[in-house]
Protein backbone atom coordinates (compact mmCIF):
# COMPACT_ATOMS: atom_id res chain seq x y z
CA UNK A 1 0.00 0.00 0.00
CA UNK A 2 1.17 3.18 -0.95
CA UNK A 3 2.23 5.69 1.79
CA UNK A 4 0.60 9.53 1.49
CA UNK A 5 3.53 11.63 1.09
CA UNK A 6 3.09 14.64 4.33
CA UNK A 7 4.48 18.09 3.89
CA UNK A 8 6.23 19.65 6.67
CA UNK A 9 6.48 23.80 6.37
CA UNK A 10 8.15 26.40 7.72
CA UNK A 11 8.50 29.95 7.12
CA UNK A 12 11.87 31.96 8.79
CA UNK A 13 12.91 35.33 8.36
CA UNK A 14 15.84 33.74 6.18
CA UNK A 15 13.69 32.19 3.84
CA UNK A 16 11.10 29.07 3.90
CA UNK A 17 12.13 25.59 4.39
CA UNK A 18 9.69 22.74 2.64
CA UNK A 19 10.09 18.82 4.23
CA UNK A 20 8.56 15.71 1.96
CA UNK A 21 8.52 12.59 3.74
CA UNK A 22 5.95 9.33 3.37
CA UNK A 23 6.20 8.06 7.11
CA UNK A 24 3.24 7.23 8.43
CA UNK A 25 3.48 9.39 11.38
CA UNK A 26 3.26 12.86 11.38
CA UNK A 27 7.03 14.74 11.55
CA UNK A 28 6.45 16.85 14.23
CA UNK A 29 6.69 13.92 16.36
CA UNK A 30 10.42 13.75 15.52
CA UNK A 31 11.70 17.12 15.38
CA UNK A 32 11.10 20.48 15.25
CA UNK A 33 12.55 23.35 12.97
CA UNK A 34 14.72 26.54 14.16
CA UNK A 35 17.05 29.20 13.21
CA UNK A 36 20.93 28.97 12.89
CA UNK A 37 22.89 32.33 14.10
CA UNK A 38 24.89 30.70 11.43
CA UNK A 39 25.43 32.37 7.68
CA UNK A 40 26.38 29.03 6.36
CA UNK A 41 23.11 27.51 7.30
CA UNK A 42 20.02 29.29 8.27
CA UNK A 43 17.91 26.70 9.38
CA UNK A 44 18.44 23.55 11.70
CA UNK A 45 16.33 20.31 12.36
CA UNK A 46 16.02 20.35 16.21
CA UNK A 47 15.06 16.83 17.53
CA UNK A 48 12.55 15.73 19.46
CA UNK A 49 14.04 12.01 20.58
CA UNK A 50 17.64 13.55 21.00
CA UNK A 51 18.23 15.45 24.55
CA UNK A 52 19.79 18.34 23.46
CA UNK A 53 18.14 21.70 22.62
CA UNK A 54 14.74 20.02 23.82
CA UNK A 55 14.19 18.16 27.41
CA UNK A 56 12.86 14.77 26.81
CA UNK A 57 12.18 11.99 29.29
CA UNK A 58 15.14 9.30 29.17
CA UNK A 59 12.46 6.62 27.72
CA UNK A 60 12.27 8.14 24.72
CA UNK A 61 16.06 8.52 23.92
CA UNK A 62 16.78 4.88 25.23
CA UNK A 63 13.64 3.90 23.04
CA UNK A 64 15.37 5.69 19.64
CA UNK A 65 18.54 3.84 20.27
CA UNK A 66 16.58 0.26 20.08
CA UNK A 67 14.69 1.13 17.36
CA UNK A 68 17.94 2.31 15.37
CA UNK A 69 20.13 -0.24 16.53
CA UNK A 70 17.23 -2.81 15.64
CA UNK A 71 17.85 -1.79 11.91
CA UNK A 72 21.58 -2.25 11.76
CA UNK A 73 22.45 -5.39 9.64
CA UNK A 74 23.11 -8.61 11.53
CA UNK A 75 26.02 -9.70 9.17
CA UNK A 76 28.66 -6.69 9.36
CA UNK A 77 31.76 -8.23 8.99
CA UNK A 78 34.39 -7.56 11.99
CA UNK A 79 35.54 -5.51 13.80
CA UNK A 80 33.24 -2.95 13.71
CA UNK A 81 34.10 0.63 14.72
CA UNK A 82 31.49 2.78 16.09
CA UNK A 83 31.88 6.91 15.57
CA UNK A 84 29.54 9.03 17.12
CA UNK A 85 30.01 12.99 16.13
CA UNK A 86 30.49 15.63 18.19
CA UNK A 87 28.78 17.18 19.93
CA UNK A 88 24.75 16.85 18.94
CA UNK A 89 25.49 13.06 18.51
CA UNK A 90 27.74 11.68 21.10
CA UNK A 91 24.96 10.46 23.41
CA UNK A 92 23.26 9.21 20.34
CA UNK A 93 26.34 7.30 18.86
CA UNK A 94 26.97 5.46 22.72
CA UNK A 95 22.78 4.75 22.90
CA UNK A 96 22.64 3.10 19.59
CA UNK A 97 26.47 1.18 20.64
CA UNK A 98 25.07 -0.23 24.30
CA UNK A 99 21.74 -1.69 22.13
CA UNK A 100 24.06 -3.26 19.29
CA UNK A 101 27.34 -3.97 20.44
CA UNK A 102 25.85 -7.79 22.02
CA UNK A 103 25.43 -8.50 17.64
CA UNK A 104 29.20 -7.86 17.57
CA UNK A 105 32.24 -10.14 19.62
CA UNK A 106 34.99 -7.76 18.24
CA UNK A 107 33.36 -3.75 18.23
CA UNK A 108 34.22 -0.27 19.76
CA UNK A 109 32.53 3.31 20.26
CA UNK A 110 34.85 6.18 19.34
CA UNK A 111 33.48 9.56 19.27
CA UNK A 112 34.87 13.04 17.83
CA UNK A 113 35.82 15.52 20.23
CA UNK A 114 36.40 19.72 20.12
CA UNK A 115 38.52 19.39 23.33
CA UNK A 116 41.89 18.35 22.34
CA UNK A 117 42.99 15.48 25.51
CA UNK A 118 46.15 13.55 25.45
CA UNK A 119 45.97 10.45 23.07
CA UNK A 120 46.71 9.98 20.19
CA UNK A 121 45.39 11.21 17.25
CA UNK A 122 43.67 9.15 14.37
CA UNK A 123 42.37 12.21 12.16
CA UNK A 124 40.70 15.56 11.44
CA UNK A 125 37.96 15.88 9.33
CA UNK A 126 35.59 19.15 8.71
CA UNK A 127 31.70 19.51 9.55
CA UNK A 128 31.44 22.63 6.43
CA UNK A 129 27.95 23.70 7.07
CA UNK A 130 28.86 23.68 11.22
CA UNK A 131 28.92 26.36 13.89
CA UNK A 132 32.18 24.60 14.86
CA UNK A 133 34.14 22.84 11.53
CA UNK A 134 36.36 20.66 13.15
CA UNK A 135 36.85 17.30 14.89
CA UNK A 136 39.45 15.11 15.93
CA UNK A 137 39.55 11.92 16.54
CA UNK A 138 41.61 9.42 18.65
CA UNK A 139 42.95 6.22 19.06
CA UNK A 140 42.34 4.07 21.68
CA UNK A 141 44.55 4.40 24.74
CA UNK A 142 43.88 0.79 25.39
CA UNK A 143 45.61 -2.12 23.00
CA UNK A 144 42.52 -4.24 22.30
CA UNK A 145 40.74 -1.43 21.23
CA UNK A 146 43.42 0.23 19.41
CA UNK A 147 43.80 -3.29 17.09
CA UNK A 148 40.16 -3.27 16.77
CA UNK A 149 40.26 0.03 15.09
CA UNK A 150 43.10 -0.47 13.04
CA UNK A 151 41.79 -3.85 11.29
CA UNK A 152 38.25 -2.27 11.46
CA UNK A 153 36.08 -4.12 8.52
CA UNK A 154 32.97 -2.16 9.14
CA UNK A 155 32.43 1.48 10.24
CA UNK A 156 29.09 2.43 11.76
CA UNK A 157 28.78 6.58 11.42
CA UNK A 158 26.16 8.39 13.91
CA UNK A 159 25.23 11.43 13.18
CA UNK A 160 21.58 12.98 14.21
CA UNK A 161 20.56 14.19 10.97
CA UNK A 162 21.95 14.53 7.52
CA UNK A 163 21.09 16.48 4.68
CA UNK A 164 23.88 16.33 2.37
CA UNK A 165 25.97 13.71 3.22
CA UNK A 166 29.21 15.70 3.43
CA UNK A 167 30.10 15.14 6.86
CA UNK A 168 29.62 11.16 6.50
CA UNK A 169 31.62 11.59 3.04
CA UNK A 170 34.57 13.84 4.82
CA UNK A 171 34.39 11.86 7.92
CA UNK A 172 35.13 8.99 5.77
CA UNK A 173 37.66 10.36 3.82
CA UNK A 174 39.81 11.03 7.05
CA UNK A 175 39.74 7.80 8.20
CA UNK A 176 40.39 6.44 5.03
CA UNK A 177 43.64 8.89 4.28
CA UNK A 178 44.76 7.74 8.06
CA UNK A 179 45.33 4.11 6.77
CA UNK A 180 41.63 2.62 7.26
CA UNK A 181 41.58 1.73 3.62
CA UNK A 182 40.27 -1.78 4.03
CA UNK A 183 36.49 -1.27 5.03
CA UNK A 184 33.94 -3.29 3.18
CA UNK A 185 30.63 -2.01 4.81
CA UNK A 186 29.71 1.40 5.88
CA UNK A 187 26.77 2.27 7.86
CA UNK A 188 25.28 6.05 7.88
CA UNK A 189 22.96 6.18 10.68
CA UNK A 190 20.80 9.29 11.69
CA UNK A 191 17.81 10.22 13.18
CA UNK A 192 16.59 11.78 10.16
CA UNK A 193 17.87 11.70 7.21
CA UNK A 194 16.97 13.93 4.42
CA UNK A 195 20.10 13.11 2.03
CA UNK A 196 17.95 11.42 -0.85
CA UNK A 197 20.86 8.90 -0.66
CA UNK A 198 23.58 11.37 -1.42
CA UNK A 199 25.95 9.61 0.77
CA UNK A 200 25.80 6.88 -1.92
CA UNK A 201 26.97 9.08 -4.70
CA UNK A 202 29.64 10.56 -2.05
CA UNK A 203 31.74 7.49 -0.89
CA UNK A 204 33.44 5.54 -3.04
CA UNK A 205 34.42 1.54 -1.71
CA UNK A 206 32.34 0.14 0.52
CA UNK A 207 29.33 -0.91 0.41
CA UNK A 208 27.05 2.21 2.01
CA UNK A 209 23.91 0.94 4.09
CA UNK A 210 21.92 4.17 5.41
CA UNK A 211 20.01 3.57 8.56
CA UNK A 212 17.09 6.11 10.11
CA UNK A 213 14.30 6.44 12.02
CA UNK A 214 12.91 8.92 9.20
CA UNK A 215 13.89 10.00 5.18
CA UNK A 216 12.63 12.40 2.91
CA UNK A 217 13.84 15.09 1.30
CA UNK A 218 14.24 19.04 1.94
CA UNK A 219 14.30 22.33 0.41
CA UNK A 220 15.18 25.76 1.22
CA UNK A 221 13.93 28.98 -0.89
CA UNK A 222 16.06 31.85 0.71
CA UNK A 223 14.36 35.11 1.18
CA UNK A 224 16.73 37.43 -0.58
CA UNK A 225 16.56 40.20 1.71
CA UNK A 226 16.86 38.90 4.62
CA UNK A 227 19.86 39.81 6.39
CA UNK A 228 22.53 37.61 7.11
CA UNK A 229 22.63 36.46 10.68
CA UNK A 230 26.11 37.24 12.79
CA UNK A 231 27.33 34.37 14.52
CA UNK A 232 28.54 33.98 17.76
CA UNK A 233 32.75 32.84 17.79
CA UNK A 234 31.91 29.36 18.81
CA UNK A 235 34.29 27.84 16.07
CA UNK A 236 37.09 26.65 18.60
CA UNK A 237 38.48 23.12 18.65
CA UNK A 238 41.48 23.60 21.27
CA UNK A 239 41.96 22.88 25.11
CA UNK A 240 41.06 25.25 27.32
CA UNK A 241 42.19 26.92 30.61
CA UNK A 242 39.92 24.74 32.53
CA UNK A 243 41.52 20.66 32.59
CA UNK A 244 38.94 17.67 31.75
CA UNK A 245 39.00 15.78 35.41
CA UNK A 246 36.48 13.26 34.41
CA UNK A 247 37.49 9.81 33.37
CA UNK A 248 38.05 9.24 29.78
CA UNK A 249 35.54 5.71 29.55
CA UNK A 250 32.69 6.89 27.26
CA UNK A 251 34.14 7.96 23.89
CA UNK A 252 36.88 10.02 23.22
CA UNK A 253 39.52 7.66 23.93
CA UNK A 254 37.57 4.14 22.95
CA UNK A 255 35.02 1.86 24.49
CA UNK A 256 33.69 -1.30 24.20
CA UNK A 257 31.96 -1.59 27.38
CA UNK A 258 28.85 1.52 28.21
CA UNK A 259 28.12 0.98 31.19
CA UNK A 260 30.06 3.65 33.08
CA UNK A 261 29.87 4.62 36.40
CA UNK A 262 27.21 7.11 37.70
CA UNK A 263 26.55 8.93 40.71
CA UNK A 264 25.36 6.77 42.98
CA UNK A 265 24.12 8.81 45.52
CA UNK A 266 21.32 10.64 43.95
CA UNK A 267 17.63 9.60 43.87
CA UNK A 268 14.31 11.20 43.53
CA UNK A 269 11.19 10.90 44.99
CA UNK A 270 8.08 9.58 42.54
CA UNK A 271 6.43 12.58 43.24
CA UNK A 272 9.42 14.98 42.03
CA UNK A 273 10.03 16.42 38.62
CA UNK A 274 13.61 16.29 37.88
CA UNK A 275 15.93 17.92 35.20
CA UNK A 276 19.53 16.41 34.42
CA UNK A 277 21.74 18.39 32.19
CA UNK A 278 24.81 17.06 30.16
CA UNK A 279 27.70 19.95 29.40
CA UNK A 280 28.95 20.07 25.85
CA UNK A 281 30.04 16.65 24.68
CA UNK A 282 29.65 15.14 28.83
CA UNK A 283 26.43 13.97 28.09
CA UNK A 284 26.42 9.80 28.60
CA UNK A 285 27.39 9.25 31.85
CA UNK A 286 24.46 12.35 32.75
CA UNK A 287 21.75 10.09 30.81
CA UNK A 288 22.60 7.11 32.02
CA UNK A 289 22.07 9.21 35.90
CA UNK A 290 18.64 10.12 34.19
CA UNK A 291 17.94 6.99 33.30
CA UNK A 292 18.70 5.68 36.42
CA UNK A 293 16.09 8.22 38.16
CA UNK A 294 13.49 7.83 35.74
CA UNK A 295 13.29 4.43 36.80
CA UNK A 296 13.25 4.78 40.50
CA UNK A 297 9.51 6.69 39.24
CA UNK A 298 10.16 10.17 39.22
CA UNK A 299 8.89 12.62 35.83
CA UNK A 300 12.61 13.10 34.75
CA UNK A 301 13.60 15.20 31.74
CA UNK A 302 16.90 15.36 30.03
CA UNK A 303 18.80 18.13 28.11
CA UNK A 304 22.69 19.55 27.63
CA UNK A 305 24.28 22.83 27.52
CA UNK A 306 25.76 23.13 23.78
CA UNK A 307 28.00 25.65 21.91
CA UNK A 308 25.55 25.71 18.69
CA UNK A 309 24.14 29.15 18.79
CA UNK A 310 20.17 29.15 17.71
CA UNK A 311 17.44 32.16 17.42
CA UNK A 312 14.53 32.29 19.88
CA UNK A 313 11.20 31.40 18.16
CA UNK A 314 10.02 27.95 16.73
CA UNK A 315 11.16 25.20 17.90
CA UNK A 316 13.16 27.43 20.86
CA UNK A 317 11.07 29.21 23.37
CA UNK A 318 13.92 30.07 26.10
CA UNK A 319 17.78 30.51 25.95
CA UNK A 320 19.89 30.86 28.82
CA UNK A 321 23.47 32.07 27.44
CA UNK A 322 26.67 31.39 29.45
CA UNK A 323 30.51 31.12 29.13
CA UNK A 324 31.66 27.83 28.38
CA UNK A 325 33.65 25.37 31.63
CA UNK A 326 36.38 24.18 29.77
CA UNK A 327 37.91 27.46 30.11
CA UNK A 328 37.27 28.43 26.26
CA UNK A 329 36.26 31.83 27.13
CA UNK A 330 33.10 30.76 24.49
CA UNK A 331 29.59 31.19 24.44
CA UNK A 332 27.26 28.37 25.51
CA UNK A 333 23.57 27.82 25.86
CA UNK A 334 21.22 25.94 27.33
CA UNK A 335 17.53 25.68 25.44
CA UNK A 336 14.13 25.53 26.46
CA UNK A 337 14.23 25.35 30.21
CA UNK A 338 14.42 28.80 30.96
CA UNK A 339 10.46 28.67 30.78
CA UNK A 340 9.86 26.01 32.76
CA UNK A 341 10.02 24.63 36.74
CA UNK A 342 11.70 21.59 38.26
CA UNK A 343 12.25 20.06 41.69
CA UNK A 344 15.35 19.46 41.27
CA UNK A 345 18.06 20.46 38.52
CA UNK A 346 21.62 18.19 38.34
CA UNK A 347 24.15 19.83 36.22
CA UNK A 348 26.66 17.24 35.38
CA UNK A 349 30.03 18.33 34.05
CA UNK A 350 33.65 16.89 33.43
CA UNK A 351 35.30 19.94 35.05
CA UNK A 352 35.75 20.87 38.31
CA UNK A 353 32.47 22.60 39.72
CA UNK A 354 34.16 26.06 40.13
CA UNK A 355 34.33 25.92 36.13
CA UNK A 356 30.41 26.19 35.98
CA UNK A 357 29.44 30.00 35.16
CA UNK A 358 27.31 31.37 38.12
CA UNK A 359 25.50 32.91 35.63
CA UNK A 360 24.18 29.88 34.29
CA UNK A 361 23.66 28.57 37.89
CA UNK A 362 21.74 31.61 39.42
CA UNK A 363 19.69 30.98 35.98
CA UNK A 364 19.09 27.51 36.98
CA UNK A 365 18.20 28.71 40.05
CA UNK A 366 15.40 30.27 38.71
CA UNK A 367 13.63 27.40 38.08
CA UNK A 368 14.16 25.18 40.81
CA UNK A 369 14.67 25.54 44.37
CA UNK A 370 17.03 22.60 44.35
CA UNK A 371 20.03 22.98 41.88
CA UNK A 372 23.38 20.49 42.06
CA UNK A 373 26.61 20.26 40.54
CA UNK A 374 27.47 16.73 40.03
CA UNK A 375 31.35 16.17 38.90
CA UNK A 376 32.60 13.07 37.34
CA UNK A 377 36.05 12.20 38.32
Amino acid sequence: MHQTEQVFQRKLSTGELTVASSHPMPLEHFFEIAERRNPKRAFLFVSKMLGRHIPIKPSVMRNSYKSIAAKLPKNLPEPVLFIGMAETAVGLAAGVYQEAKGSFAESVLLTSTRHPIDGKLLCEFKETHSHATDHLIYWPNEPTLANRVAHAKSLVLIDDEATTGNTFANLYGALKDAGMDHIDHLVAVTLTDWSQEAVLEKIDGPKVTLVSLVQGKWSWSPNPDAELPIMPSVDVTAKGAVDIIGAQNWGRLGVNESTCQIEKNVNALPTEKVLVIGTSEFVWIPFLMAEKLELQGAEVYFSSTSRSPIAIGHAIESVITFTDNYGLGIPNFVYNIAHQQFDSVYLCCETPAESIDPILLKSLERISKHVEVITYE
